[in-house]
Parts: structure tokens; C-alpha cells; sequence
């Protein structure tokens, strides 16, 4: 086929047909013909010459030409020449510069009819997943309805217009089957750009789902005068979410329910039945850990704010409604609050109160040698360790009856007594397991500490820079999906996790191995997540 002999506008013709068709940019369509007639003409002339074509945007005429560029040493004298060689056809030719000659159109055969279709089947097909790509990067997070056109292997292929996306088996929610054509109300997770296309993946799963249901159900969340501060999903069975109100007028729960509790039953439609409780959001974290264990009562609250813990205590007739079908309940109280609950009863909490009091009077009574009703009165003062007695203000021991200044003396004296005698000890325990100098001189630990971490072949300062912040602190780590705790070698001293890292910190510095001047005040804003991350990582390696 001679391109010459062609009806010329058929060239365009043609690439407005497949741009309307792809819904992509005609011009995109003519660079492929452009490009495909290009490799036809190079089959033609040769593969070493610079063969350009131009297709004339109004008229459809195809320009064949020839380039070569000027240059300092030629290496392909098919597409280059030498400086002195271009002064035949240019004045003053400079490096770089290009000499063009128009070259005839040439003949397609077969052969060179099939590649250059395929070559521009290849530039459309990415025009179209560029296309694709730019429409729906934006959009993820936000809801849309498809159509479903296939089921593959669990997973479902569902028509969202302009593309195709895949809900995937596990966002999926567990009782709900779909048919050829049904529409169907999807999140779309995530967009990603991939070598075979934009892949559009979609759930119905995602928390987020039904944060963006409940935005399209209650206009007062889509103005932005209620929020969704938090979501938690057993997907098909049970959500929490919780929700606060930035205008004292309005009850965010009210608002979320609806007249009648329309609004929150057509999320509860949308999700096939999924039970919601609503949940009103607190800036007091035990105040909104007992709105989220809702419906059971809860009698007390106790937060480790540094272990991110907190200890609830319910009537004992609670305990089953707290911890909920198979542990759901206080699970989605932990997800919306992110924190760790443990549940006892009533009867449980002052059995462990009980112990503790024992063992703190009988603390007192061996180390200190008291009778134990006066042990019993330390305790009952709030004191729980030699520590307190020894160094706290002598007028907080003075407002226990019977003790006078000269018995508060005595006590003092005792405890720090029993005190350095215990230093003692263990520091002659850490020499006999061979502990280094350089870990006795390091400020912020104790005897007692040392004999720990000797105990477990610490020995040195260089092997204290080492060791991981959690090794030292205690953590959480994750075990054939079981919460598995990790003891720490400082942990039974309450020693936190950002003391753990400030100490390791140190150690490092001291030894060289950290410069203090690289640490700004950015870097070292960023160290404790930073620490986070790392000690995250060791716990998943250990796992």
C-alpha cells in the first residue's frame, strides 16, 4: 500500500475515530501513526537512519524526512556528520544542530501494515491506562457505584465506567453474592500505576466505607459540623464508630441516627445488616473508652498512658456483655480507641488489690523490721517501696498516727540502710559475672539494674549501646496472630519506653558512634517515632 495513494484525511479520520472511541486525546493517536510510519520507513531506508514523518493536522499529509545531526566524531554516518561536512548545507553549523531532507513516501507491505497497527495499538492502549490513571488517582477514598461484569477466583471485576477495578474475596463482605449486572456501592481503596495498567482495587470492608456512607446520609458530617473521628468494623457483623459535634446545638448521636433512625438504617442496609453502635467522641481517653464499651457499665477506669493500657473494671454480672460474642465487643472498643483493654470484675480487681496490699506490708515488715500493723499503716498511706520511705519529705510520714519525728528518723534510716545493703549486693553480683567499669560509670542506672542486665551478659557500655529499646522496656509483639508479651531486662524498674531509648541514645554518643551535632532539633522531634519504628520492626523480626 503506497501511503500516496491513501485518501489523506483518512489518516485523521481514522485517529478522531479511535480518540472519541478511547476518549483520549486525537493528537496522542496521530503521534502513534506518526511513529509507526516512522519504523516502516526505517524497514524501508535502513535501521541506522533517523527516519521522522509529520502528519499535517489539517490536510492529513504524511512528510517523510531524514535527519542528521551534526556532530563532533561520527559514529553512524547514516544519522550524523562532522561540523565540516554540514558547511555544504548550512553557514555556520554548530554542534548539535539538525540537516533535514525530505525523503519519498514509501511502500507498506504487509508486514509493515501489521507492525505499524501494532505500534499504534500499543501507544493508544497507553494513552487510554494513562487516562485511566489520571481520572482515578484523585478518587481514592471516596465511594462509587459499578457495575459487576465478572466473578474471578472470588474476586470481583466491577465496571465504574471509564475502567475496570477488582473487589477483591477478602473486602468483600462474608454473606453477600453478586450476578452479572448488578450495581453495587464500593470504596475505592487504593489506586496504583502498574506495568500492565492502572489497577483500581475497591472494598467494602474498609472503615472508611462506612465513614463516607454516613457523609453521604447526614449533611450536618458533609459540612463539616459533625466528625467522624473514628472507626471500627467487624465487617457484616458489628461497627463502632465515634463521632463529635463541633456546634453545641447538635447531638452528634441524634444526627447520626436520624428521625426514626432512617439515616443510620440505610448505612445498616448498605452493609447488609451490620449492627452500629454510635458513639460519642471524648479528648478524656477513659471517658471515651467507657462510651465505647457501651452497652456495659463500667465501674472504674485505669490508664498506663506510657504502655498506651488501660485497665477496666465492670460488675461482675458486665463481664460477658463488656467482653462481647467471641472478645467483638472489646475488641472494636480497643480499634476505635487504640489502646490495649484488659477486663477483670469487681471481685477480680480487689483480689489483686488485696495481694498487692499483702505484699507490700510484708515488704515493709521484713525489710524494715515493723510489726505488721504498722507495716499495714505505710501501706494504707500509699507508700509501696523502701524508695519512698527512705527519701521522701519527713512530713509525709508525720501525718501517720503514732509516728512522731524521731520514728520517721528511724524509718528513714532503715530503709536507706536496707537500701545500700542491697546495692551493695548486687553490685558484687555484677562483678562476679564480669560487669565493666565503663557500665558502673553510666549515668541513670541503679545497682540493681546493672545486676539485671549483667545477669542477662550485658557487661559493657558497647553492649548496652546495642540493645533495642524494647529489649530494655518491655513490649508487644504479634505471634500466629496472638498479642505475645515481651519481658524487658529494666522492665520491673517502671522503666518507660522513651527512658529506654534515651538511655541507649546516650550510650551511643558516649561511645562515638552517634555525632550530637548531626541531631537537629527536627531530627530529634522526628527520633521517638522514628525509635517507634525501629523497635516495631525488631518485635516483628523477633515474632
Amino acid at each position: 500500500m503506497a501511503i500516496t495513494s491513501a485518501n489523506q484525511l483518512e489518516l485523521l479520520q481514522t485517529a478522531e475515530a479511535v480518540a472519541r472511541e478511547k476518549m483520549i486525546d486525537p493528537g496522542l493517536v496521530v503521534e502513534a501513526m506518526e511513529e509507526s510510519l516512522a519504523r516502516a520507513a526505517k524497514s524501508r531506508y535502513g535501521a541506522e537512519m533517523d527516519i521522522r514523518v509529520n502528519i499535517d493536522r489539517k490536510t492529513g499529509r504524511a512528510t517523510f524526512t531524514r535527519v542528521r545531526t551534526v556532530v563532533e566524531e561520527v559514529e553512524n554516518y547514516q544519522a550524523e556528520m562532522t561540523q565540516k561536512e554540514a558547511k555544504a548545507y548550512l553557514a555556520d553549523p554548530q554542534i548539535g544542530d539538525e540537516i533535514t531532507d525530505e525523503v519519498p513516501p514509501v511502500e507498506m507491505g504487509r508486514i509493515a501494515a501489521q507492525s505499524a497497527k501494532q505500534v499504534i495499538l500499543q501507544k493508544v492502549r497507553e494513552a487510554e491506562r494513562d487516562r485511566q490513571y489520571e481520572e482515578f488517582k484523585d478518587r481514592a477514598g471516596t465511594i462509587i457505584i459499578g457495575l459487576v461484569k465478572r466473578e474471578e477466583y472470588g474476586n470481583v471485576i466491577v465496571d465504574i465506567g471509564r475502567g475496570e477495578a477488582v473487589l477483591r474475596r477478602n473486602e468483600k463482605i462474608g454473606r453477600e453474592s453478586y450476578h452479572p449486572n448488578d450495581r453495587i456501592r464500593v470504596f475505592i481503596k487504593d489506586v496504583r500505576r502498574e506495568p500492565r495498567g492502572p489497577q483500581i482495587f475497591l472494598s467494602r470492608t474498609d472503615p472508611q466505607f462506612m465513614a463516607e456512607l454516613f457523609k453521604m446520609e447526614v449533611p450536618e458530617i458533609y459540612d463539616g459540623i459533625i466528625e467522624i473521628k473514628a472507626v471500627a468494623r467487624d465487617p457484616g457483623s458489628r461497627a463502632k464508630i465515634a463521632v463529635i459535634s463541633y456546634d453545641s446545638s447538635i447531638d452528634p448521636v441524634g444526627a447520626c441516627v436520624g428521625m426514626r433512625g432512617s439515616r443510620v438504617q440505610a448505612v445498616v442496609n448498605e452493609l447488609q445488616g451490620e449492627k452500629i453502635d454510635i458513639i460519642p467522641w471524648n479528648e478524656d481517653q477513659p471517658t471515651f473508652l467507657v462510651n465505647a464499651l457501651q452497652p456495659a457499665e463500667v465501674t472504674k477506669v485505669v490508664l498506663d498512658e506510657e504502655a498506651e493500657r488501660i485497665e477496666v473494671v465492670v460488675p461482675d454480672e458486665q463481664l460477658s456483655l463488656a467482653i462481647g460474642r467471641r472478645g467483638q465487643n472489646v475488641r472494636l472498643a480497643s480499634q476505635l480507641t487504640g489502646l490495649d483493654i484488659d477486663i477483670m470484675t469487681e471481685e477480680e480487681e480487689s483480689k489483686r488489690r488485696q495481694a498487692e496490699f499483702v505484699e507490700r506490708t510484708q515488704l515493709f515488715v521484713d525489710k524494715l523490721d515493723l510489726d505488721e500493723f504498722f507495716a499495714q499503716l505505710l501501706v494504707s498511706e500509699g507508700f509501696t517501696s523502701l524508695e519512698e520511705v527512705a527519701y521522701v519529705d519527713p512530713s509525709e510520714l508525720l501525718v501517720i498516727d503514732g509516728v512522731d519525728e524521731g520514728t520517721a528518723e528511724e524509718l528513714q534510716a532503715r530503709a536507706r540502710d536496707n537500701i545500700e545493703a542491697q546495692n551493695k549486693k548486687a553490685l558484687e553480683h555484677a562483678a562476679e559475672l564480669g560487669v565493666q567499669q565503663s557500665l558502673l560509670d553510666f549515668e541513670g542506672l541503679t545497682p540493681q539494674m546493672i545486676e539485671a542486665l549483667a545477669e542477662d551478659g550485658v557487661l559493657s557500655i558497647e553492649d548496652f549501646a546495642t540493645c533495642a529499646d524494647w529489649e530494655l522496656a518491655g513490649g508487644w509483639t504479634v505471634a500466629n496472630g496472638e498479642r505475645v508479651k515481651d519481658e524487658g531486662l529494666l522492665e520491673k524498674f517502671e522503666v518507660s519506653l522513651e527512658e529506654a531509648q534515651n538511655m541507649v541514645m546516650t550510650a551511643r554518643i558516649q561511645l562515638g558512634w552517634v555525632d550530637p551535632a548531626e541531631l537537629t532539633g527536627e531530627d530529634e522531634a522526628d527520633a521517638p517515632a522514628d525509635e517507634e519504628g525501629e523497635t516495631m520492626a525488631a518485635a516483628e523480626v523477633k515474632a
